[in-house]
């Protein structure tokens, strides 16, 4: 009985405080990046710039070589 009221008790908790989620799942471009449609610009979660936001796609472009340590060739599509 001491089991079943513990596993009841944890149920109620977990369905009281849910597990955090992603933002969304949007697609994300090669670079990491996506649009982000409903604030506008444009914003990085994987990559050289991930954490960052930028006004536009052409202004992460932009940023982009100055960052990277390569032969400074776009990412495949």
């Amino acid at each position: 009985m001491r089991y079943a009221s513990l596993a009841l008790l944890s149920g109620a908790l977990l369905c009281l405080f849910p597990s955090p989620s992603p933002a969304h799942g949007g697609g994300l471009d090669a670079y990491g990046c996506h649009h982000n449609r409903k604030a506008g610009g444009y914003h990085c979660h994987r990559g050289p710039l991930a954490g960052q936001a930028f006004s536009s796609k052409d202004e992460m472009l932009k940023a982009l070589p100055k960052r990277e340590s390569g032969s400074g060739k776009a990412p495949r599509k």
